[in-house]
């Protein structure tokens, strides 16, 4: 028995190395991009659980607000406005790419009659869609290089009139902005 031991040990050792290892490999590759349900948009890794639900409900809208914007960008969010009386959704995209970095946003009209509705996504500049809208203002983008831009930080602003009164006055960043 006392000679079986040592070997047993050894043996015992090379077999958790050999399992442990694909563990230590999946542990350092690169995370599998999470689609939202239904659709081929893919979520931002930061997106937060309120977008991920609210996706899951409306993938139609989240598919064509993502097909607007275009290539490579991710669903970072999904917000109902003003509350959840949800009279309008304002969607935000990111885009990381080697060449190009982006930051795009549509903002949806969910009452069904046309609004006096304000979409502005802003850098160092600002674009702008504006107008009676009765689907939707958007899509807005910001593109820039890499080096010059971060789409997370860029400045988002969805408005709604009900006549000269506003019934959505939102500012956010396109992401969780450092």
């Amino acid at each position: 028995m006392r000679k079986w031991l040592p070997t047993l040990a050894l043996s015992a050792a090379v077999i958790s190395s050999v399992l442990a290892a694909p563990q230590a490999l999946a542990q350092d590759s690169k995370p599998i991009s999470e689609k939202v349900p239904g659709t081929n948009v893919e979520f931002s890794p930061s997106a937060d659980p309120q977008t991920r639900a609210l996706a899951a409900t409306d993938p139609t809208a989240v598919q064509a607000a993502g097909l607007l914007c275009g290539s490579g960008y991710k669903l970072e969010f999904m917000e109902p406005l003003p509350d959840a009386r949800r009279f309008g959704t304002l969607f935000t995209y990111t885009k990381y790419t080697s060449g190009t970095n982006g930051a795009c946003a549509l903002f949806d009209n969910n009452l069904g009659a046309k609004k006096h509705m304000k979409l502005k996504v802003c850098w160092t500049t600002c674009n702008v869609d504006e107008g009676s809208f009765s689907d939707y203002a958007g899509p807005v983008k910001y593109e820039s290089t890499p080096i010059k831009f971060d789409p997370a930080c860029a400045q988002v602003t969805a408005l709604m009139w009900e006549g000269d009164v506003p019934i959505i006055n939102h500012q956010t960043h396109a992401a969780g902005c450092d």
